[in-house]
């Protein structure tokens, strides 16, 4: 019997940890508390090339000889209970007032995780949008690659356009479905 005859089954837990740099990480299991092998191209096939720790997931697994391992992402919940807070720039703002605000499709222009911020450009307009480390890992994500595809949720700001949460890029088209 080969993976693909195997059976897979649902499950949900949540990010102990990942590393972009290495291409895997680790789901643990509320069903069983079973660590969970979640491979980078499994997260990539998603529309994510990271996730931060922590973050709630479900995913479709398979049992291998190597373990449980993800083969499929089917959501990413960023933590919840968390308000977005952008000190005198935009106030704080509720999940649901984030939520209401539409998704921009956008491409990473650069991201430097040491220095906790980055810029990105929405397709189709000049200016750039700035994402603060802070907002990625809210949103559910550790890193960002420079050309990544990603979609936006923006405010305006006294110096700009900002991010108040980047989402996978397949969300611009599960919204407009």
């Amino acid at each position: 019997m080969t993976d693909e005859d195997a059976e897979t089954h649902l499950l949900h837990g949540y990010v102990k940890w990942f590393d972009p740099t290495k291409g895997f990480g680790f789901i643990v299991s509320d069903e069983t508390q079973t660590d969970v092998l979640l491979h980078a191209n499994v997260l990539r096939n998603f529309g994510q090339g990271s996730i931060a720790d922590g973050t709630r997931i479900s995913v479709r697994v398979l049992n291998t000889q190597r373990g449980v391992q993800a083969i499929e992402v089917l959501s990413i919940e960023p933590p919840e209970g968390e308000s977005f807070t952008f000190g005198s720039e935009t106030g704080q703002m509720a999940r649901d007032e984030v939520l209401a605000l539409s998704a921009e499709p956008a491409r990473v222009k650069w991201f430097d995780k040491v220095k906790g911020f980055g810029f990105a450009n929405v397709f189709g307009k000049s200016e750039d949008v700035f994402i603060h480390v802070e907002v990625l890992r809210l949103s559910g994500f550790a890193d960002l690659i420079t050309g990544e595809a990603v979609a936006l949720r923006i405010v305006d700001g006294k110096r700009g356009r900002m991010a108040v949460q980047v989402v996978p890029w397949e969300t611009v088209a599960r919204d407009k479905a």
